[in-house]
């Protein structure tokens, strides 16, 4: 288990506004924002305590931590700013919030720690941002069954701190953005954490939820295991972003805290080799919690300069790890053992610092990260394609590639890019790197995310991913949300609030 240092339980902003949140505007390719009157305004605040209007609040609650979007912090944008900002305490707050909105025909933008990368909680139309983080904490945990039960807005690092030290539990869900990310975030786009391969995604863990329709209705959905009453509900629900309902509570599977932990590292002459050993132990049926493949690029800062490398990590029972790193051990063996403890320790140090990204794009970089799933027969493909479609786009300077979660059938590689562009070029460049990505990606047989989600800056890809599928998903919003006010212009869905010319 990682050590626990939780931090205040408060969003985070991902980089400072140039000229500050007051005076913040909106960018230029921005739809025109929907705003309250002072009748509507005041009927929020009646069925709602917390609600703010000021223009440095409404700034910051109207940004994540999309990378295009902190590029223009750095100009004094934000991608568009909501009219009000309502903080519900109570189920009762939020379906009246709700209710409200869809009766008024206003958008509604749900929010929690905004440490989205795609722009998932921006609200692209104004309107009202709903921010769930006041809805916070463990309502009961089960410890004869392993489920705990958890209020949306509830930090990821609060969370693990309380259930290890009041329960001697965890859910094992470990995102980079512990610190940054609510529960009903990890719910809401289908998060995956470093620990994956253990524990499985966020749709693994949950067996149930509470969701507020867009008509201020309340439901509940699974609870029991494996139960057989139609199709799954909780799953309609989980990566929806959003935009079929808002999630205001879930229930988790947990796990004894763990007792021991091992740890091992690898050094493969090809990023294929390291791909074909991880495939192995997977197939074999060992799961360690952490099964990553660094490339050359990223190697490097191991001290495994010229080798790809495999890091593993795995904890639970400890006659359970003696057998997975024995298996680990035999199919490694055509690489080069390395010193586990130091390389492993090292990137358990440094795996929730996301301060690189602030500092590159303050100095004029543009960079972000595309990560994508794909099957074991497809990853190869998906490798190099997606490296050559970006290291082509002019401007780039590095495009490396990391495998970080890996199951039975598939696994996701994870591509990080970085480009120095004239100012005024960076938008574009933006644009045409994730085209070429994606359109690589795609051809491939690749998935649209492992874990980022859609939000905004994936939006214009989701028809293709999704093929005929897609018009199912627009049936689903038009009966779950009709009059369209939840999170619009997500997922790539049709808005009645009309279309945004960017990213």
């Amino acid at each position: 288990m990682p050590d626990l240092t939780p931090a205040p339980g408060v969003v985070t902003p991902p980089i400072a506004l140039v000229g500050g949140a007051a005076d913040a505007t909106a960018h230029p390719g921005a739809a025109p924002p929907v705003g309250l009157d002072d009748a509507l305004l005041a009927r929020l605040r009646s069925v709602c305590a917390d609600v703010v209007t000021d223009a440095g609040p409404t700034a910051e609650a109207s940004r994540d931590w999309w990378p295009l979007a902190m590029i223009w912090a750095t100009e004094g944008q934000v991608p568009n700013r909501a009219a009000a900002v309502a903080r519900p305490t109570t189920v009762a707050e939020v379906s009246a919030v709700v209710a409200l909105c869809n009766d008024k025909g206003v958008p509604l933008t749900a929010a929690g720690g905004r440490s989205g990368v795609c722009g998932s909680s921006v609200p692209l139309f104004g309107g009202v941002v709903l921010d769930l983080t006041a809805m916070s904490g463990i309502v009961g945990v089960d410890d004869t069954s392993l489920v705990v039960d958890v209020l949306p807005g509830t930090f990821g690092d609060l969370f693990e701190a309380e259930l290890q030290a009041d329960h001697g539990l965890t859910v094992g869900h470990w995102p980079q953005s512990m610190t940054l990310a609510t529960v009903g975030g990890w719910l809401a786009c289908r998060g995956a954490g470093q620990y994956s391969t253990r524990y499985g995604k966020i749709e693994d863990i949950v067996v149930g939820l509470d969701v507020v329709l867009a008509d201020g209705s309340l439901i509940h959905t699974g609870g029991q295991p494996r139960q057989a009453v139609g199709p799954d509900l909780t799953q309609l629900f989980v990566g929806s972003e959003g935009t079929l309902g808002i999630i205001v509570g879930a229930r988790l599977k947990a796990h004894p805290k763990p007792p021991a932990e091992r740890r091992a590292a690898y050094a493969f002459d090809s990023f294929g080799a390291g791909l074909d050993a991880c495939r192995r132990i997977l197939r074999r049926g060992a799961t360690p919690a952490v099964l990553r493949l660094h490339d050359i690029t990223e190697a490097a800062r191991f001290g495994a300069e010229g080798r790809h490398v495999v890091i593993v990590l795995d904890e639970g029972d400890a006659t359970l790890i003696d057998a997975v790193m024995a298996v680990v051990a035999e199919e490694c063996a055509a690489g080069a053992p390395l010193d586990g403890e130091a390389i492993v320790g090292q990137w358990v140090e440094h795996r929730n610092d996301v301060s690189a990204l602030e500092a590159l794009i303050n100095k004029g970089y543009v960079v972000d990260t595309m990560e994508v799933a794909g099957s074991w027969a497809d990853l190869p493909a998906i490798h190099a394609g997606a490296t050559a479609a970006i290291s082509g786009v002019e401007g780039t300077l590095v495009a490396s590639c990391h495998q970080s979660h890996a199951y039975t059938d598939g696994a996701c590689l994870y591509f990080t890019f970085a480009a120095k562009v004239e100012p005024e070029q960076r938008e574009r460049y933006y644009r045409e790197v994730w085209d070429a990505g994606t359109g690589a990606i795609l051809a491939a047989g690749g998935a649209l995310s492992h874990h980022h989600g859609v939000g905004i800056n994936r939006a214009r890809f989701v028809p293709q991913a999704l093929g005929e599928a897609f018009a199912t998903l627009v049936a689903l919003k038009g009966t779950l949300d009709p009059a369209g006010i939840l999170n619009p212009g997500k997922l790539g869905l049709p808005s009645p609030f009309g279309d945004v010319g960017w990213p």
